[in-house]
């Protein structure tokens, strides 16, 4: 091994964001319940449930179990084709649809754990965010699809298709559903153009962000096709700093944007405004949220995130050895 290898530098674009670290004071308790629960279906590899028990999410018990589904449904496909992950894709639309059909027994096991899932949100959640989350979380799972297909064809998508996908892919907007499920938010407001672009904004925040701290693991795999920084590589003929710079410059002109478009939201009157403020203040807490969880949890730096939160470098990972594989 190198005994000084490569550095990538991170740079900390988050620091200049107004929403700070927050963390749900019931966190504690309910990650426990539902991780409990998670790993009584046994639907993972010892490999993949140990990382996935180092993983901290942010959220209470429908927060915390759509970040389970989103795990498992990126376990089972991230290595598929097309055909095989539309097939699981399908079980899980149909489950969401039908959250008291008993599932076949032969069947995947993300039937059911998206059922499971899906049933208990029902119970609380408010019908406007049901809907808004079948709408986006459907397209993600679409989605997602795509990814297997372009990844079986070796597909290489330009920066600007390459966003238009990813900003599905990423699993922001059904996440945002998580922000509304305790109001009723009215569709005037949910699909009002300014809206709409605060939303898209804040998917591009936390896709960019995803997408330069998992940059260093999905390269070292070969599964790096996927990944903004790649992608602006091998468009704008940069190097490895270059396409981060570019990143974090694009990141920067966003959260300005972001701010700006506050300014230009409309008041529904003093009932809504107050509705419309906190769902807001929710999306604008997600890309926050993504940074803290990916340096605090083990999935892209092991036990090293804090120190590399620090200084922002962390060793060029050599590349897997597919042979040997």
């Amino acid at each position: 091994m190198d005994a000084h290898p490569k550095m990538i530098y991170l740079p900390d674009t988050m620091i200049n964001w107004p929403w700070p670290r927050a963390i749900n004071p019931h966190f504690e308790d309910v990650k426990a319940e539902v991780g409990a629960s998670f790993r009584d279906f046994k639907a993972l590899s010892p490999e993949s449930q140990q990382a996935f028990d180092k993983c901290d999410f942010e959220h209470v018990r429908i927060g915390c179990e759509l970040m389970n589904v989103f795990f498992l449904l990126e376990e089972y496909t991230d290595t598929e084709n097309g055909a095989v992950t539309k097939d699981m894709v399908d079980i899980v639309i149909d489950a969401l649809h039908n959250p008291d059909k008993i599932r076949p027994e032969d069947e995947c096991i993300l039937g059911e754990i998206a059922r499971q899932f899906w049933a208990r949100a029902i119970q609380t959640a408010s019908l406007p965010s049901q809907r808004h989350f079948l709408e986006t979380f459907t397209a993600y799972l679409r989605a997602v699809v795509v990814e297997a297909l372009d990844r079986e064809q070796g597909h290489r998508r330009s920066i600007d298709d390459y966003l238009k996908l990813r900003r599905l892919t990423v699993g922001a907007k059904p996440s945002f559903a998580i922000c509304e499920m305790g109001m009723d938010l009215p569709d005037e407001v949910f699909y009002h153009p300014v809206v709409v672009e605060l939303a898209e904004i804040s998917t591009d925040l936390i896709l960019i962000g995803n997408d330069m701290v998992s940059y260093n693991k999905e390269q070292a795999a070969g599964s790096e096709d996927h990944n903004l920084i790649s992608t602006v590589m091998l468009e704008l003929g940069l190097d490895r700093g270059g396409a981060i710079a570019w990143a974090a410059h694009y990141h920067a002109e966003l959260q300005k944007r972001f701010i700006d478009g506050l300014a230009k939201v409309p008041s529904w009157g003093p009932s809504v405004d107050v509705l419309v403020k906190e769902y807001l203040d929710g999306i604008a807490i997600w890309p926050r949220a993504d940074t803290c969880w990916s340096y605090e949890g083990q999935r892209y730096f092991g036990t090293r995130g804090p120190e590399i939160q620090q200084t922002r470098l962390v060793p060029l990972l050599p590349k897997a050895d597919r042979k040997a594989a």
